[in-house]
């Protein structure tokens, strides 16, 4: 199966069936990640992944990790962490500040210069989204990600703090249910997430939920910015 070669002109995608067996879902390589590309991109249920100062990569994995609405599953330990409610978790307040908190890692990031300027310009659209966590005036948690109607499809998340980024997961997947929101894409499954009840499902299954949910419109009030509760 080819690797395909994307120019700056053409925001067109192949078909995700045509990715990648190994590694697992790359389907396509260059192109700008600017605002046009990556609206077209996470419509078609592809996202990139690179490091910085390589060419973009773009991927559609297969399975493809999920956490549908009414599967989030909270152990023990965690609720009775939550109950304390040590953290304030506010929405859409620091945007540029939470995408910079998750670019910063030991083992190395993907987040680099284009990728926080692609997202803050879906950012400034309505189109992307990040969730706080504070302590204090200091923000100690948090993620971002991609709104597609009734589809969330997380990108990132950080904690400095025990259990910041699951309260900020926590506290948003609750809120975005609460206005008609189906699915998380968690895009690929990790310790993390499956701890929070994400699985697995195919890419076909994944595409014709994205296909369904993608049309419904979210209430705008779902986005302003707010403080959310745990």
């Amino acid at each position: 199966m080819p690797l395909f070669q994307l120019d700056d002109s053409d925001l067109d995608f192949p078909e995700p069936h045509l990715a990648l067996k190994e590694p697992n879902g790359l389907l396509a390589i260059g192109g700008e990640v600017s605002l046009s590309r990556l609206r077209v991109a996470y419509q078609s249920g592809i996202f990139p992944w690179y490091f910085p100062n390589e060419e973009p990569l773009w991927w559609s994995p297969d399975p493809r990790a999920v956490l549908p609405a009414g599967d989030l599953h909270i152990g023990r330990s965690l609720r009775k962490f939550i109950r304390r409610q040590p953290y304030k978790i506010t929405l859409n307040h620091a945007f540029a500040s939470v995408i910079e908190a998750c670019s910063v890692r030991e083992e190395g990031t993907w987040i680099g210069p284009d990728i926080k300027a692609g997202y803050e310009a879906l950012h400034q659209q309505g189109e992307a989204h990040s969730v706080e966590v504070w302590e204090g005036d200091k923000l100690v948690g948090g993620l971002y990600g991609v709104n597609i109607g009734a589809v969330f499809c997380g990108e990132s998340m950080f904690s400095r703090r025990d259990n910041a980024s699951k309260c900020a997961f926590i506290a948003f997947y609750n809120h975005f249910l609460r206005y008609g929101g189906q699915l998380f894409d968690c895009q690929v499954l990790n310790s993390h997430t499956a701890s929070l009840g994400a699985s697995e499902i195919s890419r076909e299954h994944y595409l014709a939920a994205l296909s369904r949910w993608k049309k419904v419109i979210i209430d705008k009030k779902c986005w302003y910015q707010q403080s959310l509760e745990l």
